[in-house]
């Protein structure tokens, strides 16, 4: 039985769709995950440059993403703690303005529950971005709203603002996250991978 792992990597489901797009690039899903993994990180969808280096997180937002959970690289890609789920596993492209495209549905619907089941053993779930929020969450919440309801929620599952350099401006304006939530984050983190 071939692995799940190994089926995602080979999907070209959105071929057609993705050599339509302004980037008019070929599939290259990035599946990084194992089953014994105990974090889950739930994101949009890789970029570019991910796309290019086949490694999630592999820039400046990867970074920032690191010090907030308070891990280094070593520990973030290890598969077997960490896994890095999206809610499409391929670089969705750009439009004519450059922007970035939405994770294709067709790739959530596909892969998502599947996934889901494989990872028997996540204690955390880290969700990054309206589509993921929605995933998880059963229903779509601002940014900020769904952020700010973090003493709201079970102890299993965070909804953080994406690590872009694009969200200077949220995290000036919401100086409680990197105050508040960071701290408890990093606890938590620190208690799921010592467990």
């Amino acid at each position: 039985m071939p692995d799940l792992r190994d089926e995602i990597g080979a999907c070209t489901l959105c071929a057609d769709l993705f050599a339509a797009t302004h980037t008019a690039h070929a599939p290259r899903p990035v599946v990084w995950f194992s089953p014994e993994a105990r974090i889950l990180i739930a994101g949009q969808a890789p970029g570019l440059r991910v796309h290019r280096s086949g490694k999630p997180f592999d820039d400046p937002s990867g970074d920032r993403l690191r010090a907030w959970l308070g891990i280094d690289a070593e520990t973030f890609y290890e598969r077997a703690r960490v896994a890095i789920v999206p809610m499409a596993f391929c670089f969705p492209g750009y439009d004519k303005r450059k922007a970035d495209l939405p994770p294709p549905a067709v790739c959530a619907r596909t892969w998502r529950d599947a996934v889901m089941r494989f990872l028997p053993d996540i204690r955390l779930r880290l969700v990054i971005g309206g589509y993921a929020v929605k995933y998880h969450l059963g229903r779509s919440l601002p940014v900020t709203q769904a952020v700010a309801a973090w003493r709201d929620r079970p102890d299993d599952l965070v909804v953080l603002p994406h690590p872009s350099w694009r969200n200077g401006g949220w995290l000036r304006k919401n100086p409680w996250f990197e105050a508040e939530v960071v701290p408890r984050l990093q606890a938590r983190v620190r208690e799921v991978l010592d467990d």
